[in-house]
């Protein structure tokens, strides 16, 4: 075993260095192995600062330029209830605000467009807008809004992925989703700026921002005469979307660039800049477009160039642990539209968990993170990543590399190399060939990639790519969420948002569940995670805790990275927080304090 790792781990690194290397002209390190300096680039996230510093004085106007990095164009779903990807929470960032803010902790507080109360005694949630909250066109943020943001994503012609356990435990959500009732029984506007939710179920999930209460008001006003069906290519998403941030959309190039204009609404008052002009960048072009001084802001920076960055010169660094993690998939099942529910099948390839086991076992995630992203990111160990304090579960070991475990499992569930080609068939004796998905994009995805079949195949597995290359970002989710019957096991990541209850993404009745497992333990123990007991901090630890070590064995996901990210950011600019929990919008208050970078 030991071997294999260090031979195996040597040439990960000679892959790194030499894709590294063909994008950075002058590089010293491509042909070397290049272990010593992997070494020296590894970084802590915590010396990295929360906030930019900058004491000049902020100047009236100014253009602030933002890049946001990804090799593939956004899709352009510019409203909360029809987002379905991170880059396009990037671009509303600006403005589309959320109704609430949040603690340290991810809990929601008051201070923001509203404000929430619970009534856990009686079932009932209770959102108050604020007086002076209006719509970037002018027009009052009322309690209709809100509850028409209910009704568009409860309707059943509501093609969106946010329709789940969260909304169905409203009360007569079901039987409006149906088309039984025209309106939603349990949802009620007390005034114009009150609105009063009754729940069948309590659970602490409802205190967390992103969680079980929708974060978010739609602008009924704005989809007048437009079907729910019709809204996802509609101008109010698309082409003039509204929203309650500190900037709104004023000129939209689809798939490249968004600009900005302040909104003079904001209930925060007028902000600072003049315009706000954000665009996708590739990834191989980003470090020549920081070099030249193009942007003030960079979103998405990817950390496995980050000794190519980190010390340019004009920019400070910020850091933080990402509401984040990458995992292996596997696809056991299918989505059920009428049901709204997976549908799990015991009989597909990977159901075997001896199988999953095994291919975890066989990747050794601290040296990616060390040789791939510089200590940037981490051995994933559970579903719950530590940015969660408490909830993650630090007596869950994880997967780590062990060749002669991963190989026993597979003897063991009966994958026995039958006809001595040097691959295992399956406990049948029938060829078992698997097919692999991940993604492109970076200069690190193809020997990322690559290592993980490497690994595969020296335990004894015919592992393919499943379109024979890497997929585009667009691409690969839209094959997973209409189950692809030719990806057996793929590469993904979530960006968990700051509830950590793992029932929107794994539960049965999440479209999001990409692995489409499901079980009835499964169901139970995150039915106790999301349960009124849960209030009770110790009986929710005991939920969480119960639920990593279930999926730690049963292997349906398996959790290999948790991720870091850093922001490079102008010297120019101030008075602009990274942090999860600041006291206002942070895109309300920032500015530069000279004209030209």
């Amino acid at each position: 075993m030991k071997k294999t790792k260090f031979g195996m781990i040597t040439l990960l690194a000679a892959l790194v260095l030499g894709a590294c290397g063909q994008s950075n002209e002058g590089g010293t390190g491509a042909t070397d192995t290049g272990e010593s300096s992997s070494d020296a680039a590894a970084s802590d996230i915590s010396t990295l600062p929360l906030a930019v510093v900058n004491d000049d004085e902020v100047i009236e106007g100014g253009v602030l330029d933002v890049a946001v990095v990804m090799d593939t164009q956004f899709q352009g779903l510019f409203q909360w209830e029809f987002y379905q990807d991170a880059y396009d929470r990037d671009f509303m960032l600006p403005s589309h605000e959320y109704l609430f803010l949040q603690d340290e902790d991810f809990k929601i507080i008051d201070g923001g467009p509203a404000d929430l109360d619970l009534d856990v005694e009686n079932n009932k949630a209770t959102i108050t807008l604020r007086d002076e909250l209006k719509w970037s066109d002018g027009v009052d943020v009322t309690a209709e809004d809100v509850i028409f943001s209910y009704e568009v994503i409860g309707h059943q012609d509501y093609d969106g992925v946010r329709y789940n356990n969260d909304f169905t435990n409203i009360v007569g959500m079901e039987e409006y989703h149906s088309g039984e009732a025209d309106t939603i029984s349990g949802i009620t506007a007390v005034s114009d700026k009150v609105v009063e939710i009754e729940f069948k179920e309590m659970h602490p999930g409802m205190q967390q921002s992103g969680g079980a209460i929708w974060n978010s008001a739609l602008a009924k006003h704005t989809f007048e005469g437009i079907e729910v069906a019709d809204m996802p290519s509609s101008d109010p998403v698309r082409t003039n979307p509204v929203g309650f941030g500190p900037y709104k959309m004023s000129n939209i190039v689809p798939g490249e660039t968004v600009e900005y204009v302040p909104n003079e609404h904001y209930y925060g008052g007028t902000p600072t800049l003049e315009k706000i002009v954000m665009r996708n960048v590739p990834s191989a072009s980003i470090n020549e477009a920081l070099n030249a001084k193009q942007y003030d802001l960079v979103l998405k920076m990817p950390t496995d160039t980050f000794d190519t960055y980190q010390d340019m010169d004009g920019y400070q660094m910020l850091g933080r642990p990402e509401q984040s993690y990458t995992y292996l998939g596997f696809n056991l099942g299918t989505w059920n539209d009428e049901t709204n529910s997976v549908d799990f099948d015991p009989n597909a390839k990977m159901a075997n968990k001896s199988l999953r086991q095994a291919m975890g076992y066989a990747i050794d995630n601290d040296a990616i993170g060390e040789r791939f992203y510089h200590g940037l990111r981490s051995n994933g160990t559970t579903l719950i990543p530590p940015v969660y304090g408490s909830l993650h579960s630090t007596d869950v070991e994880g997967y780590h590399l062990d060749m002669d475990k991963a190989n026993q499992l597979l003897d063991d569930a009966g994958f026995i190399d039958v006809d001595g080609d040097g691959f295992r068939e399956d406990p049948d004796g029938n060829k078992l060939t698997i097919n692999f998905a991940s993604m492109s994009g970076g200069e690190v995805a193809q020997p990322l990639a690559d290592y993980y079949v490497q690994q595969w195949q020296e335990i004894g597995l015919d592992v393919q790519y499943s379109t024979g290359r890497l997929i585009d970002f667009q691409a690969f989710y839209d094959k997973l969420k209409n189950d692809d019957p030719d990806i057996d096991v793929f590469q993904a990541a979530w960006s968990t948002g700051s509830d950590p209850s793992p029932t929107s993404l794994w539960g049965p009745n999440s479209a999001f569940n990409y692995t489409r497992y499901e079980s009835e333990r499964n169901t139970e123990l995150l039915a106790a995670i999301d349960s009124n007991d849960s209030f009770d901090e110790e009986k929710r630890k005991e939920a969480f805790d119960a639920w990593q070590e279930y999926a730690f064995e049963e292997a349906f996901a398996i959790p290999t990275l948790y991720r870091n990210q850093v922001l490079p950011i102008s010297d120019r600019v101030a008075n602009f927080t990274w942090a999860y929990d600041p006291d206002h919008n942070p895109w309300a208050t920032i500015g530069v304090t000279s004209e030209s970078r």
